[in-house]
């Protein structure tokens, strides 16, 4: 029987491995952090893990896109070794670098299993980088949101905003597959409005899933803000609670989404 274990993907200019092995860990789940060419080179199997997961960074400088030229590292070489991964009781996660990834792969929306490009993640809309705060609302109840009514989590990317035609954006928003948007401090919708909206995402789309839900591809860390001093306003939130005398937290929202994998494995 394979353990419920991750393989949390590393390579040239991936950065957040190690913050995404310590949540995972938080969260009751063993990883291992395994570079793409001990994959390729069959030094490590795919088929060992439970939970795949692209994390952040900036593969290969983005020099040919953001994420495509370690999207094109997979597909030239492990592919027939994803698809069996993706066709068994599996899950995959993409962050950031790793929800681009997924989408120059074809992973999400993956409509009919058919894993073509239909979405981007284009240029933010000021073309800067933008690393800020962000709230986020789960727009529907799947396996990654259950549970959950919001989460606070940094933002840091240059190629955050989501683009895709009127006629993926109807699927998406029909088959429930818009698994977070960037909302309003109050919750609100974001509107598109900056900053709540870091880089203009079609619809406030912060993060989807594929559609037999199995893969989850999102823009926010929610791994960087696993404490709760980890949040920006961490400080007022805490005199908040002692004078309503609620118990202040150690983690932060953020954690449920992690422990949302180990629980459905287990």
């Amino acid at each position: 029987m394979i353990p419920d274990k991750a393989l949390i993907m590393s390579g040239y200019g991936i950065n957040s491995e190690m913050e995404t092995q310590e949540v995972l860990a938080r969260a009751g789940m063993d990883s291992d952090i395994v570079h793409i060419n001990d994959l390729i080179d069959k030094k490590q199997r795919l088929s060992d893990y439970r939970l795949l997961v692209f994390p952040g960074g900036f593969s290969y400088g983005d020099d040919t896109g953001a994420g495509n030229a370690f999207a094109n590292r997979v597909r030239n070489n492990l592919w027939d070794d994803l698809t069996e991964f993706l066709n068994g009781d599996n899950l995959v996660l993409g962050i950031c670098n790793g929800f681009q990834i997924l989408a120059n792969l074809g992973l999400v929306p993956a409509f009919n299993k058919q894993f073509k490009r239909d979405i981007a993640l284009m240029p933010n809309h000021k073309g800067v980088l933008e690393c800020r705060y962000v709230t986020l609302k789960p727009t529907a109840d799947n396996i990654w949101t259950k549970g959950i009514d919001k989460i606070v989590c940094p933002v840091s990317h240059g190629e955050g905003n989501f683009s895709c035609s009127k006629e993926t954006l109807a699927k998406l928003q029909s088959k429930k597959m818009i698994a977070f948007t960037y909302c309003k401090d109050d919750m609100k919708s974001a509107n598109g409005e900056y900053p709540f909206n870091p880089n203009g995402s079609t619809a406030d789309i912060a993060g989807i899933t594929s559609e037999n839900g199995k893969v989850l591809a999102m823009m926010p860390h929610p791994e960087r803000a696993m404490d709760f001093v980890n949040l920006y306003d961490w400080t007022l939130q805490k005199e908040k609670m002692k004078r309503q005398g609620i118990k202040v937290p150690t983690e932060s929202l953020n954690m449920k989404l992690f422990r949302n994998i180990v629980n459905y494995f287990s």
